[in-house]
């Protein structure tokens, strides 16, 4: 058989320059290495523990259950709403310019006391880091003194000559501070824990208490002022012989529902401010012998209703402690990092390999 093919002699082909990749700038791996530390940093707010959710870079902290905050804005709009559009131009004819300026005024303090409730931490204690959560179990376990009972979960306090028991925390891993509690729907222990509130979407404690207690006196008053007006406005169009005021049973229902149960929830807030208690304090009973015990004195009541009204809504602002915008230290961002900051080797091909230490295969040509 003729063979159509021909080897081609080496020496007649021109040798390819060896290519080697270039080598690595001084300058690209210090502009590379910034760049690699700020894809792994990472903030505090987006690896938190607890049932929360984060906007805004962690400025803005939301309940993730918010419960049925959309109701109570759509309650408070519309009904506001109803009230600006039918009853105020009607009552600023007839009685007098006050209406919408004092209605005004109430509905932007109301809307922003209740966004100052529901967007503010209300007083989250940071869980204790591994070091700390073992330095605590070592001490659990040394109080047991060589016996077998179950250690103890409690502390003791002394406060203004008051005994008072902190009590440990498992999901936190740390004795809470005095007055603070685990909201279990949050799964954060809270400072000054009042409740948790499906109304504002977030727990109320000692950084936004005095936010709820004045959106629900400041609605107390919008709900009255609301009624009463629409109550007006219903007899004066009855005494002109008028029947079409339909709008108004939306807001007289709302109003007339709504005043009862807020203006008697304030007279309650308003009882345990002046008491200087909270209402997880007042329901166990902790300082009126409601638990079974006999009643104690509470030793956080300046026995003085204006101090304890000052020290609660008057007081300075406590800082945030849970730092939710700080950056997590580079060993944790590792730990935590996404798939994406992890560069994987390039695989080579197979003739890549092949051609380590050999010179490149010759391939054949057909004859001319």
């Amino acid at each position: 058989m003729k063979n159509d093919y021909q080897q081609i002699d080496p020496k007649t082909l021109p040798m390819p320059a060896p290519s080697h990749p270039p080598a690595p700038r001084g300058g690209d791996q210090e502009e590379r290495q910034p760049q690699e530390q700020r894809r792994k940093a990472r903030r505090k707010w987006q690896v938190f523990p607890g049932r929360n959710r984060f906007f805004c870079d962690g400025r803005i902290i939301l309940a993730r259950k918010s419960g049925v905050l959309p109701l109570t804005l759509g309650l408070i709009l519309v009904t506001s709403g109803l009230f600006f559009v039918f009853d105020c131009p009607f009552l600023v004819q007839h009685l007098t310019m006050c209406v919408p300026v004092i209605g005004g005024v109430l509905f932007v303090f109301v809307l922003i006391t209740l966004l100052q409730t529901t967007l503010t931490d209300p007083g989250i204690l940071p869980r204790a880091t591994p070091d700390e959560a073992a330095d605590i179990e070592k001490q659990i376990d040394e109080s047991r003194n060589g016996g077998y009972q179950s250690p103890p979960r409690t502390r003791e306090v002394e406060i203004n000559g008051q005994v008072v028991k902190l009590k440990y925390c498992p999901t936190c891993k740390m004795f809470r501070p005095p007055r603070t509690s685990h909201c279990r729907v949050c799964d954060n222990c809270v400072e000054r824990f009042d409740h948790h509130c499906p109304w504002v979407g977030n727990c109320v404690g000692k950084r936004n208490y005095r936010f709820f207690y004045f959106f629900i006196v400041s609605l107390s008053f919008h709900t009255a002022f609301i009624f009463g007006c629409v109550t007006t406005h219903l007899a004066l169009m009855i005494q002109e012989h008028e029947t079409s005021f339909s709008h108004m049973d939306l807001e007289l229902v709302v109003c007339f529902f709504s005043v009862w149960s807020i203006v008697g929830l304030s007279g309650f807030h308003t009882y345990l401010v002046a008491s200087n208690r909270t209402t997880n304090e007042d329901i166990k009973g902790s300082w009126s012998g409601k638990s079974g015990g006999e009643p104690v004195t509470n030793p956080y009541s300046h026995r003085n209703i204006c101090k304890n009204c000052c020290s609660i809504l008057c007081g300075p602002m406590p800082p945030s402690l849970i730092d939710r915008r700080g950056f997590l230290p580079e060993d944790e961002c590792v730990q935590t990092g996404d798939g994406g900051d992890i560069e994987l080797p390039v695989l080579t091909t197979k003739n890549e390999i092949n051609m380590v230490g050999k010179h490149p295969c010759l391939p054949l040509h057909p004859a001319v």
